[in-house]
């Protein structure tokens, strides 16, 4: 079905109602709704709403009613006595739901009827009353039967790398009420500051929620210092029990439960630099992780969670647990003797101690403990829950354990990644997570059993804010994308549809620019996909666009794209190799910038690759023929096609199994700082006709500069004449320990 706007949508209802047609063929993605309702029967008929809406909540207790009415007034729904009928009705039972956020939405020629058997689940059938009139005043006639998939919905946000205000705060709230998305999990300490007053431990506020430079790279590369509240240019903030409690109170009259995180026991030094005794040391700036040995610890971590229960009525409380060092344990008498007493093994249990002693804290307390998925190493309850953030298999070993697990990987939900070319995006960590990657995500699989299923309770988005100092520019990181994670919360797969969600997104920018936020417009260039077709010996191309509606144009002979050049319409195929670019347009006109990608179904495809040295484990890419697929990487090193080495030199050697002649060699490598990445210092090519004896091709030396910001990437060429049948490669590091070297497609002509 072709683009059609909201008001030529219901024309198309109006006339295909009086034609008296039926309109079972309209799709319900031509609905201005996100996240898009399990299951919309329209009936093809409309009804005027330009008086507004009559509320009518005489079956609905007092406190209730002024709840919805209050809310409803907060966002300036039109309420008029005059207006069309809206019924509002608790049930006491409805057979059509699992789930206590269930609704029923009616509308007909009489007006509007939310039913549902909970406060949660009229306030969600509300929200999509409000999407729905927020485009026209003649609303389609229909009937939505609708649940979320998962009982949890989040969305985490860091105010420690940066601080941002509770005004700030309350306008993503607002949003993620619209997005029907449940939990916000607010990250209120980490070493860049605490944000949350403790009453019995002043300095945590007077100091530690103050540091020396308002830049968190600046900051990091400075010395990482905290000065008193009051000083001059001191950077910080942080919120008052009271302004805490007020954010818990506007969430949960959205139906929004807030989870305080309180880090522990590492990404701690900001606690550790004003209350020195908590650390193995004892000297400030000197540890990120709490001494587990010393009995104040806990005294300290109960303290500061009785006042942390006092402000937040979650069920759930997070302690972090993620990213401990665990090296001044193994030197500290104090830890190495409660490991003796404890009868634990290593350090791991040590750290699991913690997180075991602390969890029966909460208990205490009626409540319960989620923590990153490293709370898992060294062993923990399991009615613990887990955040998987590593990846989706330590959160499917989670549930099989027992674990409830909410699914938050990196590779998904870590919005602090690029959203589009790097070289056009504010800074960002590193990575390339653009808005098709973050709908297509599925965090159950239909591989798992039923039993390990239904344990995986949800999934969050995570934006964290090294380099995100602004209120804009975070809200260009979270939206549009914040949207499609809604999607993957709440509808089924069988109702997900990318093309439908395309074009409700596009509609849905310009509605957040009018009410105030700041997204990202989505990408001005076209994506280019490859893959490989070893049985034709073919590469195939996929071009695709975030926006729409949109032509896409694109030349092969090296010529730019106009308005003439050929229609995308299906995969385009290269047998041997093709300088491809493309460009979007609308109405004839260019749209954003040309993409060029030079696409080679070279001699080294499907021959043999020879490793000297290894891969990383933890980025394989495609295994030993990543190298040598046809398929170079794209804008991320973790997008699955570039090959990760932590190696000082790397050994590799292509086996072309025949001695041919050799014309053009290209490797291409890719730098990201903030991810410890860099170019090679020095690569060096050698070939062979026997596979023992080589001489030496090329050898190239790298001057770029180490300390550049952003994601870069670097080819190396080798043009000539010459006969080989074994390619041997070593690359050198450019020495920074720990760095890393990531390769792509090594191009033989």
């Amino acid at each position: 079905m072709r683009f059609v706007t909201p008001f030529s949508f219901l024309c198309l209802l109006l006339i295909t109602f009086s034609c008296k047609r039926s309109v079972d063929a309209v799709d319900p993605h031509s609905l201005p709704l996100i996240p898009m309702p399990n299951s919309v029967t329209l009936t093809g008929d409309s009804l005027d709403v330009t008086q507004g809406f009559n509320l009518l909540t005489a079956d609905l207790p007092e406190e209730n009613a002024l709840h919805i009415r209050t809310y409803l007034e907060q966002i300036s729904f039109p309420l008029s006595d005059k207006g069309v009928p809206v019924a509002l009705v608790i049930t006491a039972h409805h057979p059509e739901f699992a789930s206590k956020e269930g609704y029923v939405l009616t509308i007909d020629r009489g007006g509007l009827k939310v039913e549902a058997i909970s406060q949660a689940g009229l306030f969600y059938g509300l929200q999509t009353v409000i999407q729905l009139s927020g485009t026209t005043n003649l609303l389609p006639t229909l009937e939505i039967t609708d649940e979320p998939r998962f009982p949890y919905r989040g969305f985490h946000f860091d105010v420690s790398r940066h601080f941002y205000s509770i005004d700030f705060l309350k306008k993503q709230i607002d949003q993620m009420a619209r997005l029907k998305l449940n939990h916000f999990h607010w990250h209120l300490t980490d070493g860049p500051g605490w944000r949350l007053q403790i009453k019995q431990y002043p300095e945590l506020t007077g100091i530690a929620a103050w540091r020396t430079h308002e830049s968190w790279k600046e900051w990091w590369a400075s010395g990482r210092r905290y000065l008193p509240e009051g000083t001059p240019d001191a950077y910080g903030g942080y919120y008052t029990q009271e302004e805490a409690r007020e954010l818990v109170h506007y969430a949960a009259e959205r139906q929004i439960t807030i989870i305080p995180e309180i880090e522990m026991p590492g990404h701690s030094e900001e606690v550790l630099a004003v209350y020195p005794h908590l650390s193995c040391t004892g000297t400030p700036y000197s540890s990120s992780e709490f001494c587990i040995g010393n009995e104040a610890t806990f005294s300290f971590l109960e303290g500061v969670l009785d006042e942390v229960l006092a402000i937040f009525p979650s069920r759930y409380i997070h302690v972090g647990g993620d990213e401990a060092s665990r090296e001044h344990w193994k030197h500290c008498s104090s830890c190495q003797s409660r490991m003796k007493q404890e009868g634990l093994k290593d350090e791991a249990e040590l750290q699991s101690y913690l997180i075991r002693r602390v969890e029966q804290y909460l208990h205490a307390h009626g409540r319960k403990l989620i923590g990153w998925d490293e709370i898992l190493e060294g062993g923990v309850d399991s009615s613990a829950v887990v955040m998987a953030w590593r990846g989706e298999e330590i959160g499917i070993r989670a549930a099989e354990k027992g674990h409830r697990v909410i699914m938050t990987p990196g590779a998904y939900a870590y919005f602090d990644s690029y959203q589009g070319e790097p070289a056009s995006q504010p800074e960002a960590i590193g990575g390339f997570l653009p808005l098709e990657k973050v709908y297509g995500y599925n965090p159950v699989s239909d591989t798992l059993s039923a039993i390990t299923a239904g344990r995986i309770s949800g999934v969050q988005a995570n934006l964290w804010t090294e380099y995100i100092g602004s209120e804009e520019h975070a809200e260009y990181m979270i939206y549009p994308r914040l949207l499609a994670m809604a999607e993957v919360a709440w509808t089924l797969p069988a109702g997900k549809n990318w093309e439908g969600f395309r074009r409700r997104v596009n509609r849905e920018i310009p509605r957040l620019k009018q009410r105030g936020y700041h997204p990202y417009e989505l990408s001005r260039e076209p994506h280019v996909t490859l893959m490989n077709d070893t049985l034709q010996q073919k590469i195939r191309i996929d071009l695709s666009s975030e926006l729409d509606p949109v032509e896409i144009r694109f030349t092969t002979n090296g010529e730019t794209p106009d308005a003439g050049s050929i229609l995308y319409e299906s995969p385009i195929e290269v047998g041997d190799s093709a300088f491809l670019q493309a460009q979007l347009f609308r109405n004839g006109e260019a749209i954003g910038d040309v993409v060029s990608r030079r696409v080679d179904y070279h001699k080294a495809i499907c021959k043999k690759m020879i490793y000297h040295t290894p891969f990383s484990r933890y980025y394989p890419a495609g295994g030993v023929k990543a190298l040598i697929d046809g398929l170079p990487g794209g804008l991320s090193h973790g997008d699955g096609r570039w090959q990760g080495f932590n190696l000082q030199e790397i050994d590799l050697e292509i086996d072309l199994l025949e001695e041919l002649p050799l014309h053009s060699l290209q490797l291409r490598f890719l730098q990201n700082g903030n991810a410890w990445i860099w170019f090679p210092r020095e690569i060096t090519l050698h070939v062979s006709g026997d596979g023992e004896t080589y001489r030496e091709l090329q050898r190239f030396e790298n001057s770029f500069p180490v300390d550049l910001e952003g994601t870069h990437f670097q080819p190396f060429h080798w043009s000539g004449t010459t006969t080989a049948r074994f390619i041997r490669l070593k690359v050198f590091s450019n020495g920074n320990p720990g760095g890393w070297i990531f390769l792509d497609e090594i191009v033989v002509w």
